[in-house]
């Protein structure tokens, strides 16, 4: 029965945009300029010879009108990235409008370059559209705002010779290059893939940020070196299959070494032209192989080395990087009900919503040891998994989860029109019953869900395409969400059937939320309003001869039940499903429902979210507070 007195606490409330308390977090007040973020941000394919960039650049921020290639001759300033204009952490503390363009520009020393070597400049995320020149010429160009991306600046170079140095070093054989990066961004007045973020912020909706949000960094490799690596670690095969390109043709030589750095299996293979890229396919057998789990987080650590075919006695690229053997999947237990299995065992996914905001630093975390707190408070609060919502989260983050032991979800980042209240938010509140009766394919239907832009669904493939490949390699991934409430949903079917043949190895959620198209791995639903229970999945009373795999149902949003702590909140305004003043009935209330739940196992739950782990701006419905300085559930123990 639906709870109409929650209804109307939830409903969002008209008001002007709130005015934000000063917060910070324990990292961004220690925060030291010089070191920030500086540690490698690709772990799972990291060579030694990288120079971090992430520092003081100079910005400006000036009006898009027929000026878009002239770069400023005068800046107004110094930001500190990784950190975007919008975030306090940055010095900015600006917003960037979609009229407007933001410059970035810092002169760099790089090590000067032997022959056959080549410079790679990386920018980890940039939101939205950037242009990037290198002393004057332009490099590239890149669109999308969560993804990473890299140019070859050799080119563009003008002193390029002298003796290399060794990583993170100002030498006499270092050269200068002036790097410059031009940004735009339509926030939510375009309909490109953006998240959560809004530039008149309010609800469950969050502070627009703009151009460089993670590291930014160079490498140097040689003409020949990698260009990817999928790896997987396949228990029932006993083995890791490497899937390598390369930039040319050559060998391989691969190495698996076990947590105590013992070599357990190595292999060799050659990289010939495949299609349009240089590419081998190289397993390494396992004997044995220890699983990997929340429990047991184990690691087996990778080493390749390639030698190009013109020099095949010499080592032209190392890389290091790391795997894991674990299973994940959804079937059937032996009652016949469908449950999600990790390494061959039911398991219970018992999770949390992470969005990954922060009051200093907006979506970037103010240090690599923030990321950590957040995944070891998920741990010491009793969860397994955390759904990153809505976001691509530094790669770090899942190199955290990775080798700590916390399962994910991965969302795929929504965009498209500006949402409809009815059809997202308002109908599928209302009417139980419309969950699973309504379609989303065809123009018609597109309108319903703001996905009537062909632009924005192709983008939208184009980056659920790159998710999955940036994000495959790491073993805490076990699902796959595509839509989350009808936020530019189109096609799901179709969509699910696409995400599927890049990633046979993890269940999918298509429809997070309702309109569930009858498609993907769960019956996905999310219950703010109605009392707690296992629905049937109507796919599987559609199927009589049982010809279709039944579906595990999860509850992936629940909660969101507001407790507002003055002094650790952003916003005087308070927004939740559900508030609270006495901690003590804040904390009776979060544990009545945690432990409804684990009793609905029994029923066939396989799996639930709770919304959510921290507060966000006006959200106040987290386990922690904004500035990650209190632990609700400590605190409200202790009153």
């Amino acid at each position: 029965m639906l709870d109409f007195k929650r209804v109307l606490a939830a409903k969002p409330r008209k008001h002007d945009v709130a005015e934000k308390v000063k917060l910070s977090t324990p990292w961004g007040e220690q925060l030291d300029s010089d070191a920030v973020l500086k540690k490698h941000p690709t772990p799972q394919f990291a060579r030694e010879r990288w120079l971090n960039l992430n520092g003081y650049w100079d910005y400006a921020i000036t009006k898009a009108a027929g000026t878009e290639d002239m770069v400023p001759s005068v800046f107004d300033g110094k930001i500190l990235v990784p950190f975007s204009p919008e975030a306090p952490l940055s010095g900015v503390e600006r917003s960037v409008q979609p009229d407007e363009i933001l410059w970035y520009r810092r002169i760099v020393d790089v090590p000067k370059l032997n022959d056959g070597e080549r410079l790679l400049l990386h920018f980890q995320a940039v939101d939205y559209r950037c242009t990037c020149f290198v002393d004057g010429q332009v490099v590239g160009s890149h669109t999308g705002g969560y993804l990473p991306f890299c140019f070859d600046i050799t080119d563009a170079i003008t002193e390029i010779k002298g003796a290399h140095v060794a990583p993170q070093e100002e030498t006499a054989s270092s050269c200068h290059i002036e790097v410059v990066l031009r940004v735009t961004d339509p926030s939510d007045t375009g309909t490109q893939l953006r998240g959560k973020q809004k530039l008149f912020p309010s609800d469950i909706w969050y502070t627009a940020q703009s151009g460089i949000w993670q590291t930014v960094w160079c490498e140097v490799v040689h003409a020949a070196h990698i260009v990817s690596l999928h790896a997987d670690a396949d228990p029932k095969r006993e083995g890791i299959a490497l899937y390598v390109e390369s930039s040319a043709a050559g060998t391989l030589h691969a190495e698996a070494h076990d947590a105590e750095g013992t070599c357990v299996g190595m292999a060799l293979a050659h990289t010939e032209m495949t299609g349009d890229a240089f590419a081998a396919e190289v397993f390494i057998q396992v004997k044995s192989p220890h699983l990997w789990s929340p429990d047991d987080p184990y690691l087996y650590t990778l080493q390749l080395v390639f030698a190009d075919d013109e020099s095949p006695l010499t080592a032209a690229d190392r890389v290091g990087s790391y795997a894991a053997f674990r299973t994940c999947e959804v079937h059937a237990d032996e009652k016949g009900v469908p449950r999600f299995y990790l390494n061959d065992e039911p398991f219970l996914l018992k999770g949390v919503l992470d969005q990954g905001y922060w009051p200093d630093g907006l979506m970037t975390a103010p240090a690599d040891e923030a990321l950590v707190f957040d995944i070891r408070s998920a741990k010491k609060l009793g969860f397994n998994m955390m759904r990153k919502h809505i976001k691509v989260e530094s790669e770090r983050w899942y190199y955290h989860c990775d080798r700590l032991g916390m399962l994910v979800w991965q969302d795929m980042v929504s965009g498209g029109g500006t949402y409809g209240k009815w059809y997202t938010s308002q109908l599928p509140t209302l009417f139980k019953d419309l969950w699973t009766r309504l379609s989303d394919e065809g123009p018609s239907h597109y309108a319903h869900f703001a996905a009537e832009d062909p632009v924005y669904r192709s983008e939208w493939r184009n980056a659920c395409e790159g998710t999955i490949r940036a994000l495959r390699n790491h073993p805490c991934i076990v699902t796959w969400v595509l839509f989350n409430e009808a936020w530019g949903q189109f096609d799901a079917r179709a969509m699910t059937d696409f995400a599927r043949s890049l990633d046979e190895t993890r269940p999918i959620d298509s429809t997070s939320g309702w309109y569930d198209q009858r498609v993907g791995d769960y019956f996905s639903v999310h219950n703010y309003f109605r009392e707690l229970e296992v629905y049937p999945d109507p796919l599987r009373e559609k199927t009589a001869d049982g010809d279709r795999p039944a579906r595990a149902f999860a509850t992936t949003e629940f909660g969101g039940l507001t407790w507002h702590i003055p002094g650790h909140s952003s916003c005087e305004v308070a927004y939740g499903y559900d508030s609270f003043e006495n901690p003590r009935k804040w904390f009776e209330a979060l544990t009545e429902q945690l432990a409804t739940m684990e009793v609905l196992e029994e029923s066939g739950l396989a799996g639930y979210v709770y919304t959510q782990l921290t507060d966000i701006e006006e959200e106040t419905n987290g386990l922690l507070t904004y500035d990650r300085r209190i632990n609700k559930m400590y605190e409200a123990c202790q009153g």
